[in-house]
């Protein structure tokens, strides 16, 4: 793996934890999704694994950017030492094309899942598809037509972040179908994977074939009744 992908992989993670809400839980989060116990990575650190924990658990204050680049580059050689299968998932995952991340707005991840009827709620969104049931552990925010029109279908997959269990939220969209042709696009990349619920925003209601496909395959379908991008982004940041 490239210099630059694996920085590109370390910032992002860093990113991830120091604009967290709850900083000690990111950290846990991506320990785990590492696979590394407190004890192995303290070590790799040169720390107690008390300090680890009293961080997890929010005991001590959010740790500083050296010790978060430490944390992260801790875990990134213990993942090489390994054979680098986590590290290379994510640089799949996150290291996309310029043209990719121009159409992505907003992506994040959630330290606890939340059900797709409370992810509707909070963004003002008519869900029209699903149980309200799903578990939505992140979320994309992408401008539908660049990325409809710019990116290949291809980088789709690096839309589902660290996990597909996320909502796909596409803005300006117009006609109401271009969201469920780039699902289709992803499934066809992804063996059949889909995101846990798809939100559209810029139309009153989604084109009849979109909800038939939707209903189809088994999509959670919604539409996001906000005005604006902003008021979009901004609702979906005090989740």
């Amino acid at each position: 793996m490239s210099l630059e992908a694996w920085k590109e992989v370390a910032v992002y993670i860093v990113g991830d934890i120091v604009l967290s809400p709850s900083p000690g839980k990111a950290m846990r989060k991506w320990r785990e999704q590492f696979r590394v116990t407190q004890t192995d990575l303290a070590n790799v650190m040169g720390v107690s694994s008390s300090v680890l924990s009293d961080y997890e658990s929010g005991r001590r204050r959010a740790p500083g950017t050296r010790f978060l680049r430490k944390f992260v580059a801790s875990l990134i050689e213990i993942d090489e030492s390994r054979g680098g299968h986590t590290l290379r998932s994510l640089a799949t995952l996150l290291v996309g094309s310029s043209k990719l991340r121009e159409a992505v707005l907003d992506m994040r991840e959630f330290e606890e899942p939340v059900r797709s009827k409370e992810f509707c709620e909070k963004i003002k969104a008519d869900l029209i598809v699903g149980t309200g049931r799903e578990l939505i552990l992140g979320y994309t925010v992408v401008d539908s037509l660049k990325l409809v029109v710019e990116v290949p279908a291809i980088e789709y997959v690096r839309l589902y972040g660290a996990t597909t269990q996320r909502a796909a939220i596409f803005t300006g969209v117009t006609l109401g179908r271009s969201p469920i042709v780039a699902v289709k696009a992803m499934q066809a990349g992804m063996g059949g994977l889909k995101p846990a619920l798809v939100v559209m925003h810029g139309v009153a209601k989604p084109d009849k074939l979109a909800v038939a496909i939707a209903e189809r395959e088994g999509i959670p379908l919604a539409v996001c009744t906000l005005r604006s991008v902003e008021e979009l982004l901004e609702a979906l940041r005090s989740i």
